[in-house]
């Protein structure tokens, strides 16, 4: 699973011209899923994002979580973080899950996330969204939980 995370002091997706989530302060995920991920994947990412201390404590300094603060999530799930583009002019999507298994996935982060007591808003999965965010920082970070493949002649 790969998630962009973006620290937000406000967010929101419009799906078809109707808000369908929206935060305040707190990050928006945007999460893609490839083929090798699982359950425990989306529990270890929820975990580590709800944790990361990127928050600014009383100092200014990035020392406080999102449980610390009491920030909210708005996960959107976004397949084409997925695209390799090291080939060609079109990006390929073979390290990408298939809908279902994707779907799947991307509810149980969403699950896993609403249980930790904080407020998850959330996209509409596989709909065309116009995602706006004010990023706070900023702060935009990549999490991942399958390694990055490399190999001679592939870019890390």
């Amino acid at each position: 699973m790969r998630a962009l995370l973006q620290r937000v002091t406000q967010a929101s997706v419009v799906v078809e011209g109707s808000v369908v989530g929206e935060i305040g302060a707190g990050l928006l995920i945007l999460l893609g899923v490839a083929k090798p991920d699982t359950a425990s994947d989306a529990g270890f990412l929820v975990d580590k994002i709800v944790n990361l201390r990127i928050f600014p404590d009383t100092h200014g300094k990035m020392n406080r979580s999102l449980l610390d603060t009491g920030g909210s999530l708005l996960v959107v799930s976004q397949f084409t973080l997925y695209g390799d583009c090291r080939k060609g002019r079109r990006p390929g999507f073979d390290a990408a899950a298939p809908a279902e298994q994707a779907r799947a996935l991307y509810e149980s982060f969403v699950e896993i996330a609403r249980r930790s007591g904080l407020r998850v808003e959330t996209g509409v999965f596989q709909a065309h969204m116009e995602v706006a965010l004010v990023n706070d920082g900023p702060v935009t970070l990549m999490l991942e939980t399958q390694p990055l493949e490399t190999s001679p002649g592939k870019l890390p």
